[in-house]
């Protein structure tokens, strides 16, 4: 296996520029999938990127932004069997605004030193190439594919995905595999590889209320006419308590804790607390929790309540004196293992009207079950050792992360492990403004792909 491994590292060095050049091609396509702009445009390209390749794509519909599919056979075993590999990623990206703090164009690959600058290079147009990159590498050294492999590259990830999980329900057969490498993968402050074994699902709401037809002086109306702002204050002061307890009943009716396992996992994750509070600048941690194991486990695996936003009144420069006529809020609730967004949305209306709150609207923005994959399971095990063999140290195990994504459908109803490997890290800028990736991270995370390619075949 070092021999072959040896050989992929050759094929990777030697195609190497071809491959920075096709990172540059996809990312030099806008494709903001909230403001709609350049979705269709990406979606071809990607899809004759992987014909290029010698894969099958075809463009499906999702019922929102098209989903790009494609598949590649490979070599068969003597039953005339093969195992099927599947990648999910995605080709949709961020806004690239503000637009006067990026130093070089967002969709135009810079390099400046030993970086890469642009719009998606990292998320997630940099792990589309990273795929196809290790994929080309284990093809010239091996002859052809060692194991069929499937691409689902979606165009709504940075819009929560809302029609992922029916478009995996909807085609099971055509998605079937044995295993699933996710969309992104990294590597920590200290250069260690990290491996994301679940993400916490989400539930995203907005809370609107309408008092009066229009704004009124708040001489006039102060005494005499409701008020939009404290009535949505007062509908958000019963979701959370002071001690970060949410109020509302059953919410964890449905909470399953973490396993002996989980917390054994957790246990080893390097303590960043300090660091954390250094550059948040923060007095403490909720709750007055200090870091360690109480910290990592209190960050991933309990839910959350979280106002995002709130709109109400005049907020610009100087004084206006107004009643506001409307107020609204963006909440996210982050879910874990076994909540679900249809239940949490059906548990907060119920809680609103029995508050009083009924004419509180509530507004349902899209959401997805929480997920996490047996870490002991032997795709799993091939992920971290061939981490070892790219980067020389055992990889960060994090049973679940705080963010989300669509996993729940891969894991649950497809069945897949699901495993990360990637070219982050935290530097990066992702969603922010001069978005990057390190050169050294591009390659390794082409090796790591590679690696995990050539051994799945053989396990």
């Amino acid at each position: 296996m070092n021999d072959i491994n040896q050989k992929l590292d050759q094929q990777i060095n030697e195609r190497l520029d071809y491959w920075i050049g096709q990172l540059g091609r996809l990312c030099g396509q806008p494709s903001v999938s909230t403001q709609n702009w350049g979705i269709t445009e990406c979606a071809d390209l990607v899809a004759t990127m992987l014909e290029e390749q010698g894969y099958t794509a075809v463009i499906m519909p999702s019922g929102g932004h098209p989903v790009v599919y494609g598949e590649g056979d490979g070599r068969t075993t003597a039953d005339g069997e093969a195992k099927t590999l599947l990648f999910y990623l995605h080709y949709d990206v961020q806004p690239p605004e503000p637009l006067d703090l990026w130093e070089s164009p967002p969709f135009e690959l810079t390099r400046r030193g030993d970086k890469f600058f642009a719009r998606g290079v990292s998320d997630d147009k940099g792990h589309v190439i990273t795929r196809l990159a290790a994929l080309d590498a284990v093809r010239r050294v091996l002859g052809d594919l060692p194991c069929r492999v499937k691409f689902v590259i979606e165009g709504e990830e940075e819009i929560g995905s809302p029609h992922m999980p029916a478009f995996v329900v909807d085609h099971q057969e055509q998605l079937a595999a044995d295993a699933c490498i996710w969309e992104f993968g990294s590597v920590d402050a200290g250069g260690a590889p990290t491996q994301a074994l679940g993400m916490r699902g989400i539930c995203y709401v907005e809370l609107t209320v309408e008092t009066a037809v229009i704004d009124a002086h708040s001489g006039l109306g102060g005494s005499i006419f409701p008020n939009a702002a404290w009535r949505l204050v007062w509908a958000l002061n019963t979701l959370k308590d002071q001690n970060e307890r949410i109020l509302i009943p059953g919410f964890y009716d449905n909470v399953v804790g973490p396993s002996a396992r989980d917390l054994e996992l957790l246990d080893k994750l390097p303590d960043h607390s300090a660091k954390m509070q250094e550059m948040y600048g923060l007095s403490g941690f909720v709750r007055g929790v200090t870091g360690g194991l109480a910290l990592q486990r209190q960050a991933v695996f309990e839910p959350t309540c979280t106002i995002c936003g709130i709109t109400t009144g005049y907020q610009g420069p100087g004084l206006k004196t107004v009643l506001p006529a409307k107020a609204s809020a963006k909440v996210d609730f982050r879910l874990v293992p076994d909540q679900s967004p249809e239940e949490i949305v059906s548990k907060l209306r119920a809680h609103l009207d029995a508050q009083g709150f009924s004419d509180v609207q509530v507004t349902y923005h899209g959401g997805g079950r929480p997920a996490k994959v047996d870490p002991d399971d032997p795709f799993v095990q091939i992920a971290n050792e061939t981490a070892v063999q790219v980067y020389g140290r055992e990889p960060v195990i994090e049973p679940i992360i705080g963010g989300s994504g669509p996993n729940y459908p891969f894991i649950h109803v497809l069945g897949l492990p699901v495993v990360s490997a990637g070219i982050g890290y935290p530097g990066g800028q992702v969603h922010a403004p001069n978005e990057n990736i390190r050169l050294e991270d591009f390659i390794n995370g082409i090796r790591h792909t590679a690696y995990i390619i050539a051994r799945f075949a053989d396990g």
